[in-house]
């Protein structure tokens, strides 16, 4: 008989899980998603759920009780009542490392502790650290909430001096830090496993696109030299050695002009830029995760198709119903994910764009270019 498997948060992540849990059917005999959206996406494709917020202690405590394994898609559990659950259901990754990467501050700490390349950073609890931060580090900078913050939500690019009220208001009395702005020439990521025994496997380097703060355009691989490629992979694996517990993880990355390779951010889950693998490698990211919190010998990480991904977002000024987007083409792989109300930048579904032999990126992307009006999101009134 099967684990049930339990997921904190059942979105297109927890979606695309319940579907690599499917095809695992002697390891995972059912799953079951904790998700405050009645109908959420993960139900629509075969798990139950529990309708709670993501960080209600009773609810996690029920889902544990009816779990053998519990991981999550979205970082905003709980992790002290994910730490007290430990004794009734595994949870992968750990709730230690949950705890640290859910608040920017601590995980930027700890990067460094770790001897891990990222940029300066400070705390900010009052207006004067903001401006003894800004006199340090210069215009522009990136003001950030430490917890609850994703697609760009929770930052705030600081130009000028005229802008220091507004960003400190903005947030509210929300904790806060500093960041030294980047000039980067390429926003990177590597997705990276790590199952219960220590095996680390990481899928290949890929380049981000990004859209008013939100992935748009995933290139797989990236565009980048080998050295490169290959010394993101290595700090891909350091991070997640430090960090331990059993998954896989998103981190995303900087390339400078001066090649230097700086992290910016760990995702403790399967990872919109690892959407690639569904099509493009020997193992998807999800069946990836299942495997390493299963304790199973991970998968192959090998490309095996160069591909493009691109996101599907609603646009910026509708909210409502809209029309259904199919597409019928070779090699391109449309997934919607059951969202009836598109939102302004809301992530509607993904479109894989897969190269055969010989073809380029350069070609993928102009391939891309003729898809994008057929998956343009319109009105159904």
């Amino acid at each position: 008989m099967g684990k049930i498997l339990g997921i904190i948060g059942g979105g297109q992540l927890g979606m695309m899980l319940t579907e690599a849990a499917k095809r695992m059917p002697e390891e995972i005999s059912k799953v079951i998603v904790l998700d405050p959206t009645k109908n959420c996406p993960a139900t629509q494709v075969g798990a139950e759920q529990i309708i709670s917020d993501f960080k209600d202690a009773k609810s996690i405590h029920e889902l544990a009780q009816k779990s053998d394994i519990i991981t999550y898609e979205i970082e905003s559990g709980n992790s002290d009542v994910l730490k007290s659950v430990q004794g009734m259901a595994e949870v992968s990754p750990s709730p230690e490392s949950l705890r640290i990467i859910q608040d920017k501050l601590l995980q930027k700490r700890f990067l460094s502790e770790n001897q891990i390349p990222i940029s300066e950073f400070i705390q900010v609890d009052s207006i004067n650290d903001l401006a003894q931060g800004l006199a340090k580090f210069g215009y522009p900078a990136l003001l950030k909430a430490r917890r609850d913050a994703y697609d760009g939500r929770g930052n705030f690019k600081i130009n000028s001096s005229k802008d220091v009220q507004e960003a400190f208001d903005y947030f509210n009395g929300q904790n806060l830090m500093l960041e030294k702005f980047v000039q980067f020439k390429k926003e990177v990521s590597v997705i990276v496993g790590r199952n219960t025994k220590g095996q680390i496997k990481t899928f290949p380097l890929v380049e981000n696109i990004h859209e008013n703060n939100i992935l748009r355009e995933t290139i797989a691989p990236a565009r980048v030299s080998e050295e490169i490629s290959n010394q993101a992979e290595e700090i891909a694996k350091k991070t997640i050695t430090v960090l331990k517990g059993a998954g896989v993880f998103g981190i995303e990355m900087f390339v400078t002009f001066e090649n230097d390779i700086l992290v910016n951010e760990i995702a403790p889950r399967v990872h919109n830029s690892g959407h690639h693998t569904l099509q493009s490698s020997e193992t998807s990211q999800f069946d990836q995760h299942l495997r390493a919190i299963l304790g199973l010998e991970l998968g192959g990480v090998k490309l095996l198709h160069p591909t493009v991904m691109f996101n599907i977002l609603g646009p910026k000024d509708f909210e409502g119903e809209y029309m259904p987007i199919k597409i019928s083409e070779e090699n391109v792989f449309l997934k919607m994910y059951g969202k009836k109300i598109s939102k302004p930048l809301r992530k509607l579904g993904h479109l894989n764009v897969v190269g055969n032999p010989g073809e380029s990126i350069d070609y993928l992307l102009q391939k891309l270019e003729s898809l994008k009006e057929k998956v343009r999101v319109i009105p159904s009134t």
